[in-house]
């Protein structure tokens, strides 16, 4: 869809009161059906969310009741969404820090020579300074 067309909707949705735009949902769901397309897969937060607004709307719960509930899952999406990028941040900091050399640690020892092979010649010795 191109932009233009999808700002045109999101234009008339926003005039629209919520139980008509839940009818317009309807439909979407229908053209999917009936055509046999399917939007991407949603996260599973989206998956938790739309399942508790299906349920809300079967159930015949008001529309004020049910744009409050699906407020708070935006928030709580929001603050799952802070929280995992902070771990991520913390995990990212541990990690660099952990590879980067620390003046108080010695360098780390040089490998042990490889075991001398039957036949090979034994490399110089150079003698110690």
């Amino acid at each position: 869809m191109n932009e233009f067309v999808r700002k045109r909707i999101e234009r008339k949705l926003d005039t629209l009161p919520d139980e008509r735009v839940y009818e317009v949902l309807d439909f979407i769901e229908f053209l999917e059906g009936r055509y046999g397309q399917k939007a991407t897969e949603p996260t599973a937060f989206q998956k938790l969310a739309e399942t508790v607004e299906d349920t809300l709307r079967a159930g015949r719960v008001g529309t004020t009741t049910i744009r409050t509930t699906m407020d708070a899952l935006t928030t709580a999406q929001r603050m799952m969404g802070g929280i995992a990028a902070a771990g991520r941040a913390v995990v990212d900091q541990v990690t660099s820090t952990a590879d980067a050399p620390r003046p108080d640690r010695p360098a780390p020892a040089p490998p042990p020579p490889a075991a001398k092979r039957s036949g090979e010649p034994e490399p110089p010795q150079t003698p110690p300074a």
